[in-house]
C-alpha cells in the first residue's frame, strides 16, 4: 500500500470520519443486479441468434426474434427480481411482528435468547449482563438484533424497485448489442454471426472482468469464466437449432 493510500486510509477511520460514513443511510448495492442481467440479457439475444444460424433462418428473423425475446424476457426478469425483493421485505415483516409478541408475552425468554447469542460471542461475566441490558432496553433494537441474530434478516438498504431498475437497464442495454451487426445493412449473414459472437464474447469478458474489479477477484480469471459459461449457453441454442432444422427436414 502507498503512503498516500495509507494515509486516506488513517483519514477515514479517524473517530469523526468514522461517525459521519455510518450516519449515512445504508443503500443495498445493484451491482449484482446489474451483472445479472447484463449476463442474462446477453446470453438471451445471442442465444436466439446461435439458434437462428443453427436453423439456417434470415437474419431478420433473428433480428425479430432477439428484440422480442430481450423486451419479455428482461422486464419478465426484473419483475421476478421485484418480487424476490417484496418477498425478502414481506418475510423480514413477518420476523419482526412474532418476535415483537414474544417479547410482550415472554420478555425473559427473550432476553435469555439474547444473552446466549452474545454468549457465544465471547461476552460473559458483568460485561455480557451490560450487554444484554443495553439491547434489551431499547425494543427497536432488541427486535432488530434478534432478526440479524436469530434470521440472520436485514432489509438495510433494500428497495426492490431499485433493484428491478437496475436488471432491467442492464439486461435491455447489454442484451441489444449482439443483436446490432443484424441491424447493419451490407452484411452477409455469416458475417453478422461472427459479428455477434465477437461481440457476446467480448461481453462475457468485459462483465467477468467489472466484477473482479469490484469485488477483488483476479480479473482474467473472472472474465474468462464468465465467457466460458456464456459461450457454452449459445453452444447449446446453436446446437438446438441446428438438430431441430435436421429433424424437421428444413
Amino acid at each position: 500500500m502507498s503512503p498516500q493510500s495509507r494515509e486516506r486510509l488513517l483519514a477515514e477511520h479517524q473517530p469523526r470520519a468514522v461517525r459521519d460514513r455510518l450516519a449515512v443511510p445504508t443503500r443495498a448495492s445493484t451491482l449484482p443486479d446489474a451483472v445479472l442481467g447484463g449476463i442474462d440479457g446477453c446470453v438471451t439475444t445471442f442465444a436466439v441468434v446461435s439458434g437462428a444460424f443453427g436453423a439456417g433462418f434470415p437474419p431478420h428473423v433473428a433480428l425479430v426474434l432477439g428484440f422480442a425475446n430481450l423486451l419479455a424476457d428482461g422486464f419478465s426478469m426484473a419483475v421476478s427480481n421485484y418480487e424476490a425483493g417484496q418477498a425478502q421485505l414481506a418475510q423480514i415483516a413477518s420476523a419482526e411482528r412474532t418476535e415483537r409478541e414474544h417479547i410482550d408475552l415472554v420478555p425473559e425468554g427473550e432476553r435469555e435468547e439474547v444473552r446466549e447469542m452474545f454468549r457465544k460471542k465471547g461476552f460473559e461475566g458483568e460485561l455480557l449482563e451490560q450487554v444484554v441490558a443495553a439491547v434489551c432496553r431499547n425494543p427497536d433494537l432488541w427486535v432488530q438484533t434478534m432478526l440479524r441474530e436469530e434470521y440472520g434478516l436485514s432489509g438495510d438498504g433494500l428497495s426492490p424497485l431499485r433493484a428491478a431498475f437496475a436488471t432491467f437497464a442492464a439486461f435491455i442495454v447489454v442484451g441489444t448489442l449482439p443483436l446490432l451487426p443484424y441491424a447493419l445493412p451490407g452484411l452477409g449473414s455469416t458475417a453478422q454471426f461472427l459479428a455477434s459472437l465477437g461481440l457476446a464474447g467480448a461481453v462475457f469478458l468485459g462483465i467477468g472482468m467489472v466484477k473482479s474489479a469490484v469485488y477483488g477477484l483476479s480479473p482474467w480469471r473472472s472474465g474468462l469464466r464468465t465467457l466460458v459459461m456464456g459461450t457454452a449457453a449459445a453452444g447449446l441454442a446453436f446446437a438446438t437449432g441446428f438438430l431441430a432444422q435436421g429433424l424437421l427436414g428444413g
